[in-house]
């Protein structure tokens, strides 16, 4: 079964390094990075406002907690929103996904 994650970054760069980074490890398949987003939040009781560069990650669902971990370990925020859950895919995505494990796929996002 394939998953997502979606995390929050302070901003590209550090999106494109974890995300180089969890490539690297065979934790994900594929880091969607999108344009700036403006947050508005409420953390240790105040109400803050910022930038930040929104993420999806594609995985395996068997892949889904360790990636989660590792995305919090790599993160610069001291408590980053991460956000992973199973879901349906097509059946090349799942192929492709599913792969993580071992083995090499010619399948692109």
């Amino acid at each position: 079964m394939t998953a997502l994650i979606y995390c929050p970054f302070p901003d590209r760069e550090t999106a494109e390094r974890i995300g180089a980074q969890l490539l690297d490890e065979r934790l994900i398949g594929c880091i969607n990075i999108g344009g700036p987003i403006r947050s508005l939040f409420v953390w240790d009781g105040e109400r803050g406002e910022g930038e930040e560069v929104p993420a999806l990650l594609k995985t395996d669902a068997a892949k889904l907690r360790q990636a989660i971990d590792r995305i919090e370990h790599l993160h610069p925020y001291d408590t980053p929103a991460i956000v992973g859950w199973p879901c349906e895919a097509s059946a090349g995505t799942s192929a492709w996904l599913g792969q993580l494990h071992g083995g090499k796929s010619g399948v692109a996002s």
